[in-house]
């Protein structure tokens, strides 16, 4: 029988050699796929982040996984901070709730499967006809209004242009928040808070991402808007005008102003999430109402609010990269530290670098600082630090001959080409401190 403290042991060892690149089952490439067609497809397949399956469709390798999971994290924390409440729907949907809304022929990018019985399923490209009768079986009076849920969930998309990674899939990670109201000024003001969260989230991640007006699509005729990131990768145009510093999107623009650039700064963009409002779209599709003060029916207002964690996940790649490889932001980063050791001819020396990184690496890893420690002793320096760039974690500690002479640990962020020396009785509490900030 295992005793607490044998368990808590061989818990805490497991991790320290997960967190070992000698460990790591995935290797660096040189090389990059012959059909990346952008930065994020290149860069996060060449430092095995992730792996194409096909077209479109990808799996999320140990250090992908890591930084796709701290952005769902951020996701979470920011609609959880609004009164969001998270559940997890199916992601195969029955045809007759298509039915009800007439949306079964309409959604042309759907995935179609026949099932036993001759019964017809989509694959999850969006959530409404699966939370609105969800909800309809939970809230029956006004009291029970406002109510905010929200997944996090793979959709499925047959995009006929899978593309640009991470960017244009045909499986990607998505969260979905519905809200329901019995007034309008009620949703209006949850939609304000629910853009708040957005600009948070994206800032949180790295990104600037600008607030885009858009037309309301086939749900409403009201605005609805875009979160847009600035990059020369994108494949979006923004049209910011210059008097008034808003932005929309191209579809709202008037025809004639759209190569207008004495009216409009046009600015290349990724969309990384999109609000709108449903009205009461589908809640009239499944007779969904509620008793109001009064005794009788009322109209539930519906409103959706979108953002892909992978697509954001891509979208960092794209505007945080150089031509060596990904800077990820400290708050998505897989780990925050690289710590790389260096090999010695020298017996004596090489058993000095061990110790010294041995040593730092369980101390900052039980002061909670995540670390990835290059312990490969077949790769030379070069390649050591070709892999750190491509890699991209925000601080990079070297331990080599070099910096024991000086008693000293080589402190280098990978969004700066400085480099200091810092001495090993300070360099865990100087980590410690930087990670906070």
């Amino acid at each position: 029988m295992l005793t607490l403290e044998l368990v808590v042991l061989r818990r805490k060892r497991y991790a320290i050699l997960t967190m070992k690149q000698s460990q790591l089952f995935t290797k660096t490439s040189k090389s990059a796929p012959a059909d990346a067609d952008s930065a994020n497809a290149r860069l996060l397949t060449q430092a095995g982040f992730i792996n194409q399956l096909a077209a479109g469709i990808y799996t999320y390798l140990p250090l992908g996984l890591k930084a796709l999971n701290k952005i769902k994290a951020i996701v979470r924390e920011e609609m959880d901070a609004i009164g969001g409440q998270e559940i997890l729907m199916p992601a195969l949907h029955p045809k007759q709730l298509y039915d009800a809304t007439g949306r079964w022929d309409k959604i042309d990018v759907m995935f179609k499967v026949e099932g036993a019985g001759d019964k017809e399923y989509g694959l999850s490209s969006t959530a409404e006809e699966v939370i609105t009768p969800l909800v309809r079986d939970y809230v029956k009076s006004y009291k029970d209004l406002p109510v905010a849920v929200y997944q996090i969930q793979d959709k499925f998309i047959n995009e006929p242009r899978a593309k640009s990674g991470l960017l244009r899939g045909r499986e990607f990670s998505m969260k979905d928040l519905y809200s329901f109201h019995t007034d309008e000024q009620d949703f209006l003001d949850f939609y304000e808070k629910a853009k708040g969260a957005y600009l948070k989230i994206y800032s949180r991640c790295g990104l600037d991402a600008i607030v885009a007006a858009a037309s309301g699509g086939v749900f409403t005729d009201k605005n609805s808007h875009e979160f847009q990131v600035p990059t020369e990768a994108g494949e979006d145009s923004i049209y910011v005008d210059k008097k008034t510093g808003v932005a929309m999107n191209k579809e709202i623009v008037p025809k004639a102003d759209l190569d207008n650039t004495e009216k409009y700064d046009i600015v290349k963009s990724i969309e990384v999430g999109n609000i709108f409002p449903l009205e009461c779209r589908f809640s009239d599709s499944f007779d969904f109402k509620v008793t109001g003060a009064d005794g009788k029916p009322m109209d539930v207002i519906m409103g959706c609010y979108g953002i892909g964690p992978s697509r954001v996940m891509g979208s960092i790649v794209e505007v945080h990269h150089d031509d060596r490889g990904m800077i990820w932001p400290k708050s998505v980063a897989p780990f925050a530290v690289h710590l790389v050791s260096l090999s010695s001819k020298d017996s004596d020396l090489q058993s000095r670098i061990d110790d010294v990184s041995e040593d730092l690496y369980n101390g900052l890893l039980e002061s909670g600082v995540e670390v990835l420690w290059d312990d490969r002793s077949d790769m030379s320096p070069g390649a050591k630090f070709g892999d750190a760039d491509l890699i991209g974690l925000p601080l990079r500690l070297v331990v080599s001959e070099k910096t024991l002479r000086e008693d000293s640990v080589e402190w280098k962020e990978r969004a700066s080409e400085e480099m200091q020396l810092i001495e090993l009785d300070k360099i865990k509490e100087a980590v410690q401190t930087w990670v906070k900030e």
